[in-house]
């Protein structure tokens, strides 16, 4: 499967696919700026003897938003660490599809629960009168919390694909490429 988003039914995957080519910029623009942000301060800070005045603020939300975003790409091509050793082990076919569920079906809770915990962790800050913000520049901790929530909504929404093309190719229905293949031949 070269792309989960082309085993879903177009109007699903197509929105799948511009989510994607915006993730990839977000965390090409924050490496870059991560990149340029460092070097910078080397060169203010050791050749002109000057401080780039609270770059660790403004650096840390776009930092965070680009992890998050690097790790909604992760998701989507099933690349986040895995201990799974029965995927070894297993050699029977219905074994395999079962344990397959089950991995995909706990993924699929655990990040609809992290959702859920960072919706609630978003109601406490916005509780308080005032927004809890960082020391110089005033910028709300909410900014990069409501990022990190869009995130784990954007791991959840791959994990139910992924569970969804599981439960479809183990109860033999075609999938969307299988069908184009059939069409060609």
């Amino acid at each position: 499967m070269a792309n989960i988003t082309d085993e879903l039914p177009r109007v699903i995957g197509a929105p799948m696919n511009w989510m994607l080519i915006a993730m990839k910029l977000i965390v090409t623009f924050s490496g870059f700026l991560m990149a340029f942000t460092f070097g910078a301060v080397v060169v203010i800070r050791y050749g002109f003897g000057g401080d780039l005045f609270a770059y660790e603020e403004w650096l840390l939300a776009i930092s965070i938003v680009g992890f998050f975003a690097g790790a909604v790409l992760a998701s989507e091509r099933k690349m986040h660490i895995n201990a799974d050793i029965l995927g070894i082990v297993l050699q029977n076919p219905k074994l395999i599809w079962w344990r397959g569920f089950i991995v995909l079906a706990i993924e699929l809770f655990v990040s609809l629960f992290i959702v859920y915990a960072c919706y609630v962790s978003l109601l406490d800050d916005f509780s308080f009168p005032r927004l809890r913000a960082t020391p110089v520049l005033r910028i709300p901790f909410v900014s990069w919390r409501i990022a990190i929530m869009i995130a784990f909504g954007f791991m959840s929404m791959f994990s139910a694909a992924y569970l969804y093309v599981h439960i479809r190719q183990g109860l033999g229905l075609p999938l969307k490429s299988d069908d184009a293949q059939g069409a060609a031949q």
